[in-house]
């Protein structure tokens, strides 16, 4: 027996209140906060695409009777960007507090071949990075508004639209690492949980 085994961790404190998904909730937080991350995000850029080609778009809308204006496509863009900066600081709060009480399947390899702990650190080092991108984009994104080109009808650089494009693939591929939390290591799964337990789903699920 090592040292390290013999040290008793502050989870074990709590584990008469976790659930079968190993969470003291029924339905994990971070999945559905990363949501909002990746929606307000994707939302903020493609409205300021939208904003930025409003020259070639003006005449489908006259067309079409839309009453949409330029300014009003990237006051969309920015007000989505800012709440998205907001809310990630709690998407990642959640993910490090659910990923402290994760106990991922065991002998289980990603499709990249990595186990359990590789994926969850890159996945929390990924969390952290992209907040940090995402809060920077925000600060860029209200400079370009309220000073460097608020008295343009573009309100956004091509520089700005292509990081974020880029930033929006970056997502994509780390989103990969958290699914596979899930769906290949079974984290806060209950029903691999119980599996993984020897339980019989038709009789402990409802």
């Amino acid at each position: 027996m090592t040292v390290i085994s013999t040290i008793l961790s502050p989870v074990n404190e709590i584990a008469e209140k976790l659930g079968a998904n190993d969470l003291p909730y029924a339905i994990p937080i971070h999945p559905n906060l990363v949501h909002f991350t990746i929606g307000l995000f994707a939302i903020g850029i493609a409205f300021d695409f939208a904003g930025a080609f409003y020259p070639l778009e003006k005449r489908v809308f006259r067309f079409l009777a839309l009453p949409a204006t330029r300014s009003g496509f990237h006051d969309v863009g920015w007000y989505n960007l800012l709440a998205c900066s907001v809310i990630t600081f709690f998407t990642v709060a959640a993910g490090f507090y659910e990923m402290l009480l994760a106990v991922p399947l065991q002998g289980v390899r990603s499709i990249i071949g990595q186990n359990a702990i590789d994926t969850m650190l890159w996945h929390a080092i990924g969390g952290v990075a992209l907040l940090l991108i995402i809060v920077v984009m925000t600060i860029w994104r209200g400079f370009q508004r309220f000073l460097w080109r608020k008295d343009f009808g573009r309100q956004v650089s091509w520089l700005y639209l292509g990081c974020g494009a880029v930033v929006l693939l970056v997502m994509g591929v780390h989103g990969s690492l958290g699914a596979w939390l899930a769906s290949e290591f079974g984290v806060h799964i209950t029903a691999d949980q119980l599996l993984a337990a020897g339980a019989d789903l038709n009789e402990v699920l409802p």
